[in-house]
């Protein structure tokens, strides 16, 4: 069996990703789309004020969008936390991630909108 691409050829949000983690099931799906949605807004507002837990903030972040298939979300996170531990400058990963957020957010709330 090949491996699922890296980054989903449909948008922000890899969907057959987040279909095989939900096991098809729907309802867990629109469930897990908008508690991360509301998780990644908090996260994002939380990181522009760079407090001391920033880089775990940002691990957290990534593992949350790994986990629905915010590929995305998850590399820029991961950009933003490398840049944090080792002391580089945060302004364009957080800018990354920032706009990254933003995309998934605008699809995840197109997808609940759906009903």
């Amino acid at each position: 069996m090949p491996s699922p691409p890296l980054v989903p050829e449909n948008g922000p949000i890899d969907f057959d990703h987040l279909h095989r983690m939900t096991l098809g099931d729907d309802g867990l799906e629109r469930e897990v789309l908008a508690t991360f949605a509301g998780q990644a807004a908090e996260l994002v507002v939380s990181l522009a004020r760079l407090p001391p837990d920033a880089a775990m903030l940002a691990h957290k972040l990534k593992g949350s969008a790994r986990a629905i298939g915010a590929i995305h979300v998850a590399a820029a996170a991961a950009d933003l936390e490398i840049a944090l531990r080792s002391g580089a400058d945060p302004a364009e990963p957080r800018a990354m991630l920032n706009d990254a957020v933003g995309q998934a957010c605008q699809a995840i709330r197109a997808i609940l909108l759906r009903s």
